[in-house]
């Protein structure tokens, strides 16, 4: 059975960190068209739409091929989450009787995350009988050994009181989510208001693909990645 899945890259025109990030110049393209051309190259994303308040970022996206979706204002504060994003876009598409069987939602500060890495992660959940996938990068353990102080004020450890006076060789690998991949079966998210389910497993991307962009100096950090890469 044929599979239909969507991609819904999320792209507010303010932000703080770096202004009109989403759209910031990246070795001559706009940041957007980054995630935009990595989701039409996928062997199985069906549909590319961009949810966007801001016109400038949805005719960017538009000359990039991607179809759009004009955000309220009401969801593009900097307390809307991702969640309200992809249930308006859902609700909007449910309109025309457009469904999709999976969502997977490509915020666009990950623009060294690419097609490759998209269909890599559909090819391992599909192998499994997992609702959800979340991309991650490795992290240092030693998190593990912290403490935390509970409402009696007295310490304990962080996730067991057995972790912290282990060697870090012997705990467990941790993970962090990199924002790169979010992928779930529409009527999951529907039901929890959420990309994870309690059968979710991870994708693990290195370092560098995993690098995010939030400021001017993230920006610069790319930017040479990628003019390091178009030289080789």
């Amino acid at each position: 059975m044929t599979k239909k899945i969507l991609a819904i890259i999320p792209a507010r025109g303010g932000s703080k960190g770096l202004p009109r990030k989403n759209i910031v110049d990246l070795v001559g393209k706009p940041l957007i068209a980054w995630s935009i051309e990595a989701s039409l190259n996928s062997k199985y994303i069906n549909k590319t739409i961009v949810s966007s308040d801001d016109d400038e970022i949805l005719k960017i996206a538009k000359l990039y091929k991607a179809e759009l979706i004009k955000r309220p204002d009401k969801y593009a504060t900097d307390d809307a989450s991702s969640e309200i994003v992809v249930k308006h876009v859902i609700k909007e598409l449910t309109k025309y009787n457009d469904i999709y069987d999976y969502i997977v939602l490509l915020q666009p500060t990950s623009p060294l995350r690419d097609a490759i890495e998209i269909d890599t992660a559909f090819d391992k959940l599909f192998k499994t009988d997992a609702t959800a996938l979340i991309s991650v990068c490795a992290v240092d353990n030693k998190i593990l050994k912290a403490f935390k102080q509970n409402n009696s004020g007295f310490i304990e450890g962080i996730s067991n009181n057995q972790y912290p006076f282990m060697r870090r060789q012997d705990l467990p690998k941790t993970y962090l989510s990199n924002g790169a991949i979010y992928i779930i079966k529409v009527d999951e998210f529907i039901k929890n208001s959420s990309f994870y389910t309690d059968k979710t497993i991870s994708y693990e991307m290195d370092n560098v693909k995993s690098l995010d962009i939030d400021t001017q100096e993230e920006l610069n950090k790319v930017t040479n990645i990628l003019k390091q890469k178009f030289k080789e």
